[in-house]
């Protein structure tokens, strides 16, 4: 049964300068922390590797995240797998788990997050579900 948990997440970013540029184009490397509120009370440390044009608006970025914490009262680790682009400004974005990656009790997770930022405020929602 799938299960949709919303809520809140706050973010500090650790970027590095960018590390290789060429023609404009830079690619470059960030770590995060996350914290998460709402029925996914858990920390998140991301590393993302990132590449920026000399287009304004236009973008990429991969990450690699490891979540800690409890998930709707259960608790243990799974991991997040980033992919977003922006082209020109219009963005997508696909945040997924890692199949396999939950630990303790939330082994056998899966799902998908959205992750929308409204006035500067973070919000998740995760659609998930809990087999073996």
């Amino acid at each position: 049964m799938k299960i949709n948990a919303k809520g809140t997440f706050e973010v500090t970013m650790k970027a590095e300068p960018p590390y290789d540029t060429v023609d404009g184009v830079a690619l470059g490397r960030a770590t995060f922390d996350k914290r998460f509120a709402g029925p996914l009370d858990a920390t998140g440390t991301v590393t993302m590797l990132s590449a920026r044009t000399p287009v304004n608006g236009s973008a990429g970025y991969v990450a690699i995240e490891r979540v800690t914490g409890t998930l709707d009262g259960k608790h243990g680790t799974f991991v997040l797998q980033h992919s977003g682009t922006m082209n020109r400004g219009a963005s997508t974005l696909s945040v997924t788990v890692v199949p396999d990656s939950g630990t303790g009790e939330l082994a056998g997770l899966s799902g998908r997050m959205n992750i929308q930022i409204v006035e500067g405020k973070h919000f998740y929602e995760l659609d998930f579900e809990l087999g073996t």
